[in-house]
């Protein structure tokens, strides 16, 4: 289902299920990031569905909290706060990482990706081509949510960056997400577009999120 005008990166409401179809080929990435074959085989098949709360609190600051379920795998929660801060977070599958996110738009110099990425890399991040390096693409909106996380866990190191945002894929809108991931050591990188269905908005009391930080 695609994805209305109204849900934006400041009112990303609502459930949200992985189109296999239209998305990139995780393997690749995910092995990159050092999960194991079986694992990776398993996300494959898994369906994998987002519930999405995005909140001020008080103080005006945006917060996205996000319950992440994989069918036959496992339900994680991860609440992100957009004000640039590293944060640790525990992951059933990609183990420790320290991650920031922020509200960011590409039309200012504020905008910059966190790694020293080649210009190719740089470029699906500010969803200007796709995977291939060569088909042109554009997002739909300006503002997008920038997300990077930094692995922790002794012998990884990856880094995985994210840009969150809308796109016109086979004439319809939907939410996407672009990663760009990097080895340790800097020399191999993976990117994929993860492009997913609008299920639509659910009740506040059935969607199982924590609103606040964990």
């Amino acid at each position: 289902m695609a994805c209305p005008k109204e849900t934006n990166n400041r009112a990303l409401n609502g459930k949200f299920v992985m189109n296999k179809s239209l998305s990139d080929n995780l393997d690749s990435m995910l092995a990159l990031q050092g999960l194991s074959w079986f694992t990776r085989k398993a996300i494959s098949f898994a369906t994998v569905t987002l519930t999405i709360k995005e909140y001020q609190d008080d103080k005006s600051l945006y917060h996205i909290d996000i319950s992440s379920n994989a069918s036959g795998l496992s339900t994680t929660q991860e609440n992100r706060t957009m004000d640039w801060e590293d944060r640790p977070h525990k992951d059933k599958i990609f183990g420790n990482v320290k991650g920031r996110s922020r509200l960011v738009k590409l039309s200012t110099t504020a905008f910059e990706p966190c790694e020293p990425y080649n210009e190719s890399d740089t470029q699906f991040l500010q969803g200007k081509i796709l995977k291939d390096g060569t088909t042109a693409s554009k997002f739909l909106e300006d503002e997008v949510v920038q997300s990077y996380v930094k692995n922790q866990d002794a012998g990884h190191g990856w880094s995985a960056e994210q840009v969150w945002n809308f796109e016109e894929v086979q004439g319809k809108r939907y939410y996407t997400r672009r990663i760009v991931s990097r080895s340790s050591d800097g020399t191999k990188s993976e990117r994929v577009r993860l492009v997913y269905d609008y299920l639509g908005v659910t009740k506040e009391e059935d969607d199982g999120l924590a609103y606040g930080e964990e």
